[in-house]
């Protein structure tokens, strides 16, 4: 009898078990959600109905599970606040705790995004220190990142193992630098929770990040998509399938991206995928209005600078997809990249510009304008060239009518010298006496250069160059 007594107990522990509501990882206790939005959930049920209740809300949302036991539903948030609890109940109660609400941002990209405060080996982080020792729990800032994993085909929200972290040493120790420098900025400029989420992967490609059908319908015949049964991270669609589809479409605020690197080399094509992606990623998560803030890649010297222009055509494909994203920006970086490192170790300043571009354009922050000076039209006037810059208010450029370098001309022959430069507020005067008669200026457009020229606010003068020319050698 007691044996039996004990097997019934048994069952109906079990199906108690089994009719609990189950939600995806995505979902834990300490996340943050985003404010004053409609936002998204979902899950598997056994019963008949879920009830959800929200502890900041009198209300109760219900939604009837379909014939596989998933469901979904859109719950309106308040305005910044916690901790709250939501509880989920399907005849069983799942809780979760200690939820706050407040801004949240999807950060991905390839290594320079996945570098953690602790940097890699042989490269640190500058001011990662004084960051990681003053994280406190009682900072709302929480942290989700999602584990690298790659995949032939479409993962399901369920096969996703992740959760949601506070903001201690040691979890803000191993965390993307970029990602938390830019949400430390915003929590302190707004005073408000911020989460983040974290989808990077170090020597990836963009197409790795989309959906095949992005890819097939967009750039027919550009990619090879046999994909193999293991698949490898270089795959297009691969990262995509297993890090992102899981999580569509859960609500956020708006997207930071640093990546670029491994397509250096074919900036064309990336000016068009850029845009591709970004189209894709608010259409999934039903957010046609996301903002996108992106870093530009930082000079490098690439292996002894092989093909010295490369980068600079890069650069200039970067800059040509803020015409093709609306609510888009892009941070400056000429002055942050290392010779000697791609990864370079001013991570601290990458995240500053970033949470200024979106205190500025989502925010209502208008003390300061965070956009970089920008090349915009030139004059050859015998052998000097003029050259007038944009997007510098009244303040012109720093350093003002004193001679600098970073500039380079060249005449009909098309070979580039080396220049000197003078700005005048909002003009520069480049010349070289080595050209006498020049038809060509650029400025930063090598694969490594140092930045010479800035706005008030230490932004830099953006790579530019007035030819059409094809990439040139030495």
């Amino acid at each position: 009898m007691k044996r039996i007594l004990s097997l019934i107990l048994l069952s109906l522990a079990t199906l108690s078990l089994d009719a609990k509501v189950t939600l995806p990882t995505i979902f834990s206790d300490n996340m943050v959600l985003q404010q004053k939005a409609d936002v998204a959930f979902w899950g598997k049920a056994t019963g008949k109905r879920v009830t959800i209740t929200a502890s900041w809300a009198k209300g109760k949302a219900v939604v009837t599970p379909d014939a596989d036991g998933k469901w979904f539903v859109r719950i309106p948030t308040p305005s910044a606040g916690g901790p709250f609890e939501l509880t989920f109940n399907d005849g069983e109660k799942t809780v979760l705790h200690n939820v706050l609400v407040g801004e949240v941002w999807f950060c991905s990209g390839q290594s320079n995004m996945v570098m953690s405060m602790r940097g890699f080996i042989g490269q640190p982080v500058e001011n990662a220190a004084e960051y990681i020792l003053s994280a406190r729990e009682e900072i709302p800032i929480r942290l989700c990142d999602i584990p690298n994993r790659q995949s032939s085909v479409p993962l399901p929200s369920d096969s996703l193992k992740t959760e949601w972290k506070l903001n201690t040493p040691d979890v803000v120790l191993r965390y993307s630098a970029t990602a938390y420098f830019f949400a430390r900025s915003l929590q302190e400029q707004l005073r408000v929770p911020v989460g983040v989420i974290t989808a990077d992967w170090g020597g990836v490609t963009i197409e790795t990040w989309m959906s095949k059908e992005v890819i097939d319908r967009e750039f027919p015949g550009e990619f090879d998509h046999v994909i193999p049964e293991v698949a490898y991270p270089k795959t297009p669609a691969v990262l995509y399938n297993a890090m992102v589809a899981p999580i569509v479409p859960f609500t956020f605020k708006g997207m930071i991206w640093y990546q670029g690197e491994e397509n250096r080399l074919r900036p064309e094509q990336y000016s068009r995928l850029q845009p591709a992606y970004v189209r894709m990623m608010r259409e999934l998560f039903q957010n046609p209005d996301a903002p996108f803030y992106f870093v530009q890649i930082a000079p490098y010297a690439y292996d002894g600078n092989p093909r010295p222009f490369a980068s600079g055509y890069f650069f200039e494909a970067q800059q040509k997809t803020l015409s093709k994203i609306p609510r888009s920006g892009m941070v400056a970086t000429l002055d942050l990249g290392s010779y000697s490192s791609i990864h370079p170790p001013k991570k601290l300043e990458v995240g500053q510009r970033l949470a200024s571009l979106a205190l500025y354009n989502d925010y209502g922050c208008k003390v300061l304008n965070p956009n970089a000076p920008s090349y915009k039209s030139v004059v050859f006037e015998g052998s000097e060239a003029v050259i007038t810059v944009e997007n510098v208010e009244w303040m012109g450029l720093f350093p003002g009518d004193v001679t600098v370098g970073g500039f380079e001309v060249a005449g009909a022959d098309r070979v580039f010298h080396p220049a000197e430069a003078v700005a005048h507020k909002y003009t520069i005067k480049v010349r070289s006496d080595e050209v006498p008669s020049p038809v060509a200026v650029r400025y930063g457009f090598r694969n490594y250069s140092e930045a010479t020229l800035f706005s008030a606010w230490g932004i830099p003068l953006l790579p530019f160059r007035t030819d059409d020319w094809d990439d040139l050698t030495e």
